[in-house]
C-alpha cells in the first residue's frame, strides 16, 4: 500500500536500540490525526469483509490501532501482554528474540473456537513476537486467524514473513 502520507511521517532512527539498526517509529504517524485516519481507513477496507470477532494487540503499540480498528468492525479487544499485567488466569507462550527470550500471555478466556481472530502489530521485522502471538491464539481454536502489521522491514535482509505458514495471510501498511 506505502500511502505517501503515512511514509512523509514515518520517523526513522538510526543505531537504536542498538547500533545498525534503524528503527521505524510508528508513534509519529500515532500523532498525526490525518495518519490515524488513513491507517484506520486502510485496515478497514481490508478486514470489513473478514467476519472478524478479536482482535489481538500485541505489546504496547498494537493496542493503539487494534482498538481503533475494533471499534470500526464491531469486535472485541484482546490484549496481548508480558507477564504479569494481566489480572485473571492466563495462558502463555515463550519465544527467542533477537536479544533474548521472552514471554507472551492472554487471558484464558479471551478467544473461543467460534472467533476469528485479527493479530495486529506495529512492526514486522524478525517475526518473532508475532509467531509467538499466532502460537498463543492458536491454542484457543478459533476458526481463522489473521495477521497485520503497520510496517514490515525488508531493506535490511529482514524477511519475517518467511517465519510463517505459507497459508497465513498477513498484510502490512507499509513496506521500508
Amino acid at each position: 500500500m506505502n500511502n505517501k502520507t503515512l511514509l512523509a511521517n514515518l520517523r526513522c532512527i538510526k543505531d537504536f536500540p542498538q547500533k545498525g539498526i534503524n528503527f521505524r517509529d510508528v508513534t509519529t504517524l500515532f500523532k498525526n490525526p490525518a495518519c490515524v485516519q488513513i491507517m484506520v481507513d486502510e485496515l478497514y477496507e481490508i478486514y470489513k469483509d473478514k467476519g472478524i470477532t478479536k482482535i489481538v494487540g500485541i505489546e504496547s503499540r498494537g493496542f493503539v490501532m487494534a482498538s481503533a480498528l475494533a471499534v470500526k468492525l464491531g469486535a472485541g479487544i484482546v490484549l496481548c501482554r508480558k507477564p504479569g499485567k494481566l489480572p485473571a488466569a492466563t495462558i502463555q507462550e515463550s519465544y527467542t528474540k533477537e536479544y533474548g527470550e521472552d514471554t507472551i500471555e492472554i487471558h484464558e478466556d479471551a478467544i473461543n473456537d467460534k472467533d476469528v481472530v485479527l493479530l495486529h502489530d506495529d512492526l514486522l521485522a524478525t517475526g518473532g513476537t508475532m509467531k509467538a502471538a499466532v502460537n498463543l491464539v492458536r491454542k484457543f481454536n478459533p476458526r481463522k486467524i489473521y495477521l497485520n502489521f503497520i510496517i514490515e522491514i525488508t531493506d535490511e535482509g529482514l524477511h519475517g514473513r518467511d517465519i510463517f505458514d505459507e497459508d497465513t495471510e498477513i498484510t502490512t501498511l507499509i513496506r521500508v
